[in-house]
């Protein structure tokens, strides 16, 4: 394993017994779950070369860190999140393991540099949010999330993320019934229920 990836989960599982959020001692301070947030998880921060060779000398690294982790956190009052430089690793054989040593995936798609960017319907939203995978419980298999549409917005503190709302199409080459239209069609109808109330008296049922 990377001498990285031992640091820190040497560090992380410190954190833990020390903090007691292993469950065994009472806790020294009143903390309700230990937080992590790595970032950039397999990238040349890391001492890493899946970004930059589809080949690199220890392919195992990054799955052997997840494999411990995952121990780490089932066995405490811990939750980690973590960020993958999906865009950068060239093997498409490690993001599959990286998705499946994972609870949650979620990919994120920028607009800057897309054609998305200078379109008027995303104005409102800086990227899309693509759900890949969401946890089931008791399960073989990781539940589908039935909402695909959601989009994120970058605020001076916040992240925010919403439905996927397009505004309706208001050009001028839709086609509009105009009122001249309205009123004529309104005349022929008025005309044809005074002819047929000439002609019969009463209704029949």
């Amino acid at each position: 394993m990377n001498s990285g990836y031992a640091r820190l989960l040497h560090s992380i599982q410190k954190i833990i017994y020390q903090e007691g959020f292993d469950g065994s001692d009472p806790q020294k301070k009143q903390k309700n779950i230990l937080r992590i947030g790595i970032q950039s998880l397999g990238s040349m921060l890391w001492g890493e070369d899946i970004c930059s060779s589809d080949t690199p000398e220890d392919i195992h690294s990054l799955t052997k860190f997840l494999y411990v982790l995952r121990g780490l956190l089932r066995k405490s009052l811990s939750a980690c999140i973590v960020t993958v430089p999906a865009h950068l690793i060239q093997n498409k054989a490690i993001m599959e393991r990286v998705t499946n040593l994972s609870d949650t995936v979620v990919g994120l798609e920028s607009f800057i540099g897309s054609e998305r960017e200078t379109n008027p319907l995303y104005k409102d939203y800086h990227g899309l949010v693509h759900v890949r995978q969401i946890p089931r419980l008791n399960s073989l298999i990781c539940d589908v999330s039935d909402t695909k549409d959601l989009a994120f917005r970058l605020k001076r503190k916040l992240f925010t993320i919403e439905r996927l709302h397009l505004p309706p199409d208001l050009s001028d080459t839709v086609s509009r019934t105009s009122k001249q239209d309205l009123a004529e069609s309104a005349k022929l109808l008025s005309s044809g229920c005074g002819a047929m109330a000439i002609g019969k008296k009463h209704l029949d049922f």
